[in-house]
Formats: structure tokens, sequence, C-alpha cells
């Protein structure tokens, strides 16, 4: 008896994985599982290698593993796509013949038996039948399932083989695999999310009523997501004939009173510099959601990676303030983002929100959380006839009013400007405005998010945004009391509160899913020492099983 079991499905674009990732995971929810999902695709259509793995457990898991308990093959490309990930105690479900292991097979033609029924599309759900029933679970919760999903000669095809792959389950008898479900703890009221959600329904509730992108993989299921609410939640969706252009009209909504946000991935986000500086010096408010893929260039367009971090810091020409933000789980891209908007409004500047691929494509097992019911708070005056848009203040902080509220002219221009909003090249001038916007950085960084801490010890194992929950259960798995991981979501500005911990001369090593360790090169320009980096920039996260390996060689080097 295991605590957690791992299934593997791969074929190409277009066999019919998401829907056994539905039917599976939905499956397992309402079978009183925490469970956890993630993908990997080529960058096409149709066809390639993808794969698709799903966790159950008993206890709750929010990290994918390299080896699989059970893999289910659709096509013979895909199989050799993940031939490292098959051990001696992986369960193979596959024709007898088309492949060679060290593993147990299950020698069943799924796309000859979903034929005899009609159509060999449904083999996906024989699979999904032959998996849930060798765990030993009621099919009779994945016919629920398919009930909601279908209709008509669809309905009654899947339900036929349902019936097929539960019958297959039980002629290969009592599975090794099998576990049961903790009902003492995994609710039916809990959330099962992905990144993208999170950030949709945080952008919601931040008060965003206009969103303005150019489709970017792996952003746009933002995008699409906020399409799909914009009736309901009053949002104006525009899709922009290019990133420039999205970043341009959310300044607009913003400058007209609105709350904006684009989506868009690194390649997209390296257009929109421009406008983050015009955001900077108008002191507009601007928030952003920048999905990471890796580059340069095109690089892996469907793949991960957290190579962005210094570009999403130091885009845009001259020196003014942004905030940068790296949730690292579905909740906390709901209470960032939602925050994001909040942040942007009150400082008046960009505020940057860092996913990548791997968060945002994610399924999450998500213990139902409290949404404070609050409206979002806006920081806008009603002007009077004397009103200067870039007055000088005490925090930096210029009174921020709006056209047509109120008797005041409010100007905005791309120079420097004097403090009624007018061109201008005076020094003093210059000085003045420049200081007052930089001095915002300190008001920001007091409102740094401090670190989440997990475990006492001497040993910390840091990282940020998407690595939280695998950095977790890697140190779970080592075992070595001497650890302490932290985990950092606001990553710019960096504050002395975020830091003092890693200043008391703890031993820190930096994990990062790049191949230059971004964040911890910024660590060290605040005179944090680092001992040691694990990196990864292959395009796949980090997997569980794998990070703990490397931490474990890690940590025998420290004494």
């Amino acid at each position: 008896m295991k605590d957690s079991v791992s299934v593997l499905i791969g074929g190409k674009a277009g066999q019919g994985i998401a829907s056994i990732e539905t039917l599976l995971t939905k499956g397992f929810k309402r079978a009183g599982f925490y469970t956890f999902s993630t993908k990997e695709f080529m960058s096409r259509i149709r066809g390639g290698s993808n794969t698709t793995l799903i966790r159950i457990s008993k206890r709750p898991v929010n990290a994918p593993v390299f080896k699989v308990d059970i893999f289910v093959p659709l096509d013979t490309d895909s199989y050799y796509h993940a031939q490292e990930r098959i051990g001696e105690e992986t369960f193979l479900i596959a024709k007898k013949g088309d492949f060679e292991c060290d593993c147990t097979l299950y020698d069943h033609d799924l796309p000859a038996l979903a034929k005899s029924i009609g159509s060999p599309i449904v083999s996906n759900t024989i699979a999904a039948a032959l998996v849930f029933g060798l765990l030993g679970y009621d099919v009779g919760i994945l016919k629920g399932i398919v009930t909601e999903l279908y209709q008509d000669e669809m309905l009654e095809m899947n339900l036929k083989a349902l019936d097929i792959g539960t019958q297959l389950a039980e002629d290969n008898g009592q599975c090794r695999y099998c576990i049961e479900p903790n009902l003492s703890g995994a609710s039916a009221n809990d959330l099962f999310l992905s990144g993208t959600e999170g950030v949709g329904f945080g952008a919601i509730a931040g008060g965003c009523n206009f969103i303005s992108s150019y489709p970017m993989s792996p952003s746009t299921g933002v995008l699409t997501f906020l399409a799909k609410q914009s009736r309901r939640f009053g949002i104006c969706v525009e899709q922009a004939e290019d990133e420039i252009a999205a970043f341009q009209m959310g300044l607009g909504v913003w400058y007209g009173g609105g709350r904006a946000i684009t989506t868009t991935s690194g390649g997209g986000f390296a257009l929109m510099g421009e406008g983050l500086s015009l955001s900077g010096i108008t002191e507009t408010p601007m928030v952003v959601y920048l999905a990471q893929r890796p580059g340069p260039a095109t690089g892996l367009p469907t793949r991960t990676e957290q190579g962005d971090l210094e570009l999403s810091i130091y885009s845009g020409h001259g020196e003014f303030p942004r905030i940068v933000l790296a949730p690292g789980d579905p909740k906390e891209c709901f209470e960032l983002t939602r925050r994001a908007f909040e942040l942007a409004d009150r400082f008046q500047v960009p505020v940057i929100i860092l996913s990548d691929q791997y968060l945002a494509d994610s399924y999450f097992h998500t213990e139902q959380f409290t949404i404070e019911p609050k409206q979002p708070v806006h920081h806008i005056i009603k002007t009077d006839a004397d009103y200067q848009r870039y007055s000088l203040s005490a925090n930096g902080i210029s009174p921020r009013g709006i056209p047509g509220y109120g008797e005041g002219l409010v100007l905005a221009d791309s120079d420097e400007h004097t403090a009624e909003g007018l061109i201008t090249e005076s020094m003093s001038v210059r000085n003045e405005q420049n200081g007052k916007r930089l001095q915002k950085i300190e008001l920001i960084s007091e409102e740094a998010i401090v670190p989440e801490v997990e475990r006492e010890g001497d040993i910390i194992v840091l990282g940020w945004g998407s690595t939280k929950h695998i950095i977790q259960e890697a140190v779970e798995r080592v075992g070595d009391e001497r650890v302490t991981t932290i985990h950092f979501s606001w990553v710019h500005p960096l504050s002395e509160s975020q830091l003092a911990l890693l200043r008391e001369g703890k031993q820190i090593v930096v994990v990062e899913n790049n191949a230059t360790g971004q964040f911890a090169k910024l660590l060290k320009q605040h005179g944090i020492s680092i001992h040691a980096q694990i990196l990864k920039s292959d395009g796949l996260s980090f997997f569980a099983d794998e990070l703990s390996e490397k931490l474990a060689f890690a940590l025998k080097e420290i004494r």
C-alpha cells in the first residue's frame, strides 16, 4: 500500500489526453483524494508527443514526480518520449509487442477495443476506466462525470467504453497500487484550480474591468478565462493587434479611471518595455501578467522556465519604481493578483505578476479559503480647478485625478514635466519629479510580503514562484532536520524585513528553474551569501523526486 500514486498519460495532440485528465482528476477528487495534475506538450496543434501526469494521495500533494507508477501510452512515440520515467515497478497499459520494458505489462489494444464499439476516439475513456478500476475505485463515479459531459450518441459510446475499461480492470485482478482515500482530510468542497484560474479570479476580485492582450502561450489562458467571465463581471475584452497596443490600451484605461491588465510572455513583454517606461514617468498604474517560457526569442514556446525575473525587474529605460510578484500556487495567484491591482492603484506604478507554463497549466488541490468580502479601493480624487497631477508630496505619491471627475485638467506626458504636467527641460524640476517618483520605492518596500518559512534548521533551501511545493516535498523526502525552507512570492523590491532571516549566518541553497541563478544574483546584490545553487533549464519544471536527490547530494557537502 502506498500513500500516493502517479499516473502518466502520453499521446499525440488530438488523441484525447485532456479528456482522460478531466475524467480522472474529477473522479479522484470525488472519490476523496488529494489530486494534482500537470502537463508538458509540444508546440503543435496536432501530433507530437505530449504527456499529462496525475498524482493522487491520501495527504496533500502538489508537485510532479519523474518516475511514474502507471503509464498509458496512446501511441508508440509517447512511450519512447517518456521511457526514462518508467521503472521496474511501473504498470504499463499497452498492446503486447509494441514496447519492451522491465515493467509490468497489461496487454490491451485500447484502439481496437474502442473501434469495436463504434470509434477509436473513445480509447481514452476505456483507458480512464481501466486506470480507475485498477486502483480499486467505483467506476460509477466516472459514469456520473461522463453523463455530465456528453449527450446523445457520444454519451452512449462513452458509457460503453467505461464498461469495457471496468471489465478489463476486473480481469486483471487486484492492483499493488491500491490506496484508500483520506475521507477525513480532502473535502468535496476543496478547490481544484490551475494557476491560470487563480490569476483570473484574482483579477476579478481586484476590480479588473478591462483586459487587452495579444495571445501568447502560456499566458493566453487568463485572456480566455476573463473573456468567458466578461458579461457576468462587466469586463471589456480586447484582443489587440500586438503587445505594444495591448499595453498602451491598458494604460489608457487606467488613465481614465478603470482597472486593466495585459497578459503576455517574455517575447511580448520585451515589446512592452517602452510602455512600461511610459507608465513609470506618467505615474499611471498598470498590471501585467507575465507567464514565463524558455527563451531567448521563441525558445521553447510551450515549455516552462523562470528565466524572465531580470527582464521584469530591469525592463524599460530610465529609473522608476515597479513591483514584481511571483505566486507559487493558485491560492497565491488569486491573492497576489487581487493585491496587484490595489498596489498599482495606490502607488501609481506598474505591477508585474510572474508565473510560468508549469504553474499556469497545472491543477492543484487547494483547500477552500475565505475571500475577504471587500470592494476594491480606488485611490482617485475629485479634482479642483487648481489641480496639479504631479504635485510634490511628503511620501512621493501625488493625488491622482482622472478626466471628467472634478474641475481640474489632468495632463500626462512622456516627457519630463512640471507639477501641472507640462513639458519641461528644467534641471531643478527634473530632480524634483525624478526624486519624487523614486521616493516611492521606500514606501513600496514597507509593503513587501515576508517570505513563507517552514521548519527550523541551520540550512536554508530557498526558492521563489512556482518552485514552492516542489521544494517543500523534496525537502520532506530528504528528511534532513537541519533544513529550513523559504519561499519568496514578493521578489522586487526586496526589503530588509524579507532578508533578515538570511543574514543570520545560515548556509543557503537556492533552487531556480533557470540556467544562471537570477534570484541568487539578486540576493547577492543585497549582501546575502549563497553557498550552493540547484538550477534546471531544460524546459521542464523540477520534479520532487529528482530535486530530492540533488538536494541530498548538496546537503552532504554542507557540514
